[in-house]
């Protein structure tokens, strides 16, 4: 149930979200916030839920419901999870990433992790 005030966190268990979706949706549609009282910093904020908060997560629940056109199942949770992850990046982050694979492979993408190291390639 939506409340007429909420954390980032309730709304991103009440909706399926992570909380840093909600997040960017607060930032990129402007919604209006106010201080999270007993919380010190500046940074714990409670968005107010008005008509436009509804509507707007009304409609992303239903986009993220309808099934994807995709031949590839995405039922793997690791390919669900990378492209969670894709979608939350800037479009900035998106280009020097796609330009590190380009550059490197996956192979040293994950060399530059460490999960997999020169010996056992």
């Amino acid at each position: 149930m939506l409340k007429e005030r909420m954390t980032p966190e309730e709304l991103a268990d009440l909706t399926g979200y992570s909380r840093q979706t909600i997040n960017k949706w607060v930032r990129k549609e402007g919604w209006q916030t106010s201080p999270r009282p007993g919380v010190q910093g500046g940074k714990a904020r409670l968005v107010h839920v008005n008509d436009e908060v509804r509507e707007f997560i009304r409609s992303a629940q239903r986009a993220a419901d309808v099934p994807a056109h995709n031949p590839h199942s995405l039922d793997d949770s690791f390919d669900s999870l990378l492209l969670s992850l894709a979608k939350e990046m800037s479009d900035h982050e998106q280009k020097q990433l796609t330009s590190l694979l380009l550059r490197e492979g996956i192979t040293g993408l994950l060399h530059r992790l460490g999960i997999r190291t020169q010996e056992s390639v």
